[in-house]
């Protein structure tokens, strides 16, 4: 068998392009269920009680209030294109997370209605996590807890049913991000979605 070395360059164009159609089906998806690399996805998850986006950037007079009230420091002022006021708050669960504090204090000092007053957790509906299975570490059979136990809900929200990734549960979880901010894995294996 003799080795052509003028083929050479031609091999490795072959396998370059072979390897790069198998895997950017895998990178789309990706990008597109979780909007990696989005500034749209982290800045518009937002504080609890928030009325539907387009009303609630109409609405919102970003005085800070809720900002102040927050005693986790989850939300932070977002300068936000289209909005009357200009910064709008807004959570960044790669950040911070909203750890549902008791009284909901960040719903009941917003002067403008831009956030619904709430008295219960089960009220939030911020967004929805959404595990992406290839990425979590359970996948690999890992023992990786972390989303399960730190959630403000626990299993009403998320929970194992069995040895693999944990089920997120629509009509527990919030979106308050605390799986997203713990989650050990680069990138995140668990997102928050907005609703």
């Amino acid at each position: 068998m003799t080795n052509d070395p003028g083929n050479a360059p031609d091999r490795r164009r072959f396998f370059r392009e072979a390897i790069s159609k198998a895997v950017e089906p895998l990178a789309g998806y990706i990008e597109k269920r979780f909007d990696v690399g989005s500034d749209d996805l982290r800045h518009r998850l937002r504080p609890p009680g928030a009325l539907a986006e387009p009303q609630f950037v109409q609405t919102c007079e970003a005085c800070g209030k809720c900002v102040d009230a927050c005693p986790a420091r989850a939300i932070f002022l977002h300068d936000e294109p289209g909005a009357t006021a200009g910064k709008t708050p807004v959570i960044d669960p790669d950040r911070a997370a909203c750890v549902i504090c008791e009284g909901l204090l960040c719903t009941h000092v917003c002067p403008s209605g831009a956030l619904l007053p709430l008295t219960e957790p089960e009220q939030i509906r911020m967004g929805l996590a959404e595990v992406y299975t290839p990425i979590c570490s359970r996948t690999n059979g890992e023992k990786c807890v972390v989303c399960v136990e730190l959630c403000p809900l626990g299993p009403a929200a998320i929970r194992f049913a069995g040895t693999g990734p944990p089920e997120v549960l629509p009509d527990g979880c919030t979106g308050c991000g605390v799986c997203q901010l713990h989650c050990p894995t680069s990138p995140k294996a668990i997102v928050v979605k907005p609703i």
